[in-house]
């Protein structure tokens, strides 16, 4: 069955993934993106993952939450931080249209800085905010500005006032999280720190796996299907 392909079928389907055909072929579409042969091509190794390999992951995760057992996420597009930090409420506001983001219990939010991915985590459930980076970088301004948007988006939407004093912010220390190894895994990290966080498990994967964790998310985009 599909769900439980052998190894071996797997391993020859990544392996056409990344060499034959057009760089536009279309491999993958859902969550309105479609990811092409040349966008799965940046998951071979010390690729840089690119916005559509990242919200594509994020839809899957969304799509996984929605089933028994699993906390209730919510994932913000890739550009919704640097639009919300470089101008403000108002300017994201329609980005949750129709949606009343406080009934999930967890809020993915994968940031774009310039060069790198990292990623931010609000547990509703234990009002907590934490900042996960791969290159240890302090993300403790990024938090807050996450915080002031909660705030104005539960004034504007449910007309309730969140109170700050109640939630704690931290970015993760380094001997907390698992670190990459080089200068392009980021993207990867940011997808499974947010893979074992929308599972509420412990992050216990390292550097070494992420030649394994970008095949097999080869297979999971093209199938739509998480492993």
């Amino acid at each position: 069955s599909p769900w439980n392909p052998s190894l071996q079928a797997m391993e020859s389907e990544i392996s056409a993934a990344f060499a034959s055909g057009e760089p536009e072929d279309i491999l993958s579409s859902a969550f309105r993106l479609t990811v092409t042969r040349e966008d799965i091509c940046t998951l071979r190794p010390l690729g840089w993952l690119n916005d559509r390999i990242m919200n594509f992951y994020m839809g899957l995760l969304v799509e996984r939450s929605k089933k028994e057992g699993y906390p209730a996420v919510y994932a913000f597009n890739t550009f919704f931080y640097s639009k919300l930090s470089s101008a403000n409420h108002k300017a994201v506001k329609k980005w949750t249209k129709g949606v009343d983001i406080f009934e999930h219990d967890v809020i993915l939010v994968p940031i774009h800085l310039s060069i790198h991915w990292t990623l931010l985590v609000v547990d509703l459930r234990e009002k907590t905010i934490k900042y996960f980076d791969s290159l240890g970088q302090k993300g403790d301004d990024i938090c807050k500005t996450v915080l002031k948007y909660l705030e104005e988006e539960s004034k504007e939407k449910r007309n309730i006032e969140l109170s700050a004093s109640e939630w704690t912010l931290r970015s993760m220390g380094t001997e907390e999280i698992p670190q990459q190894s080089n200068g392009s895994d980021c993207g990867v990290f940011v997808c499974k720190f947010a893979d074992f966080i929308s599972r509420d498990k412990p992050i216990i994967f390292t550097t070494e796996h992420m030649p394994y964790f970008r095949r097999k998310m080869v297979w999971e985009i093209i199938h739509q299907q998480l492993l």
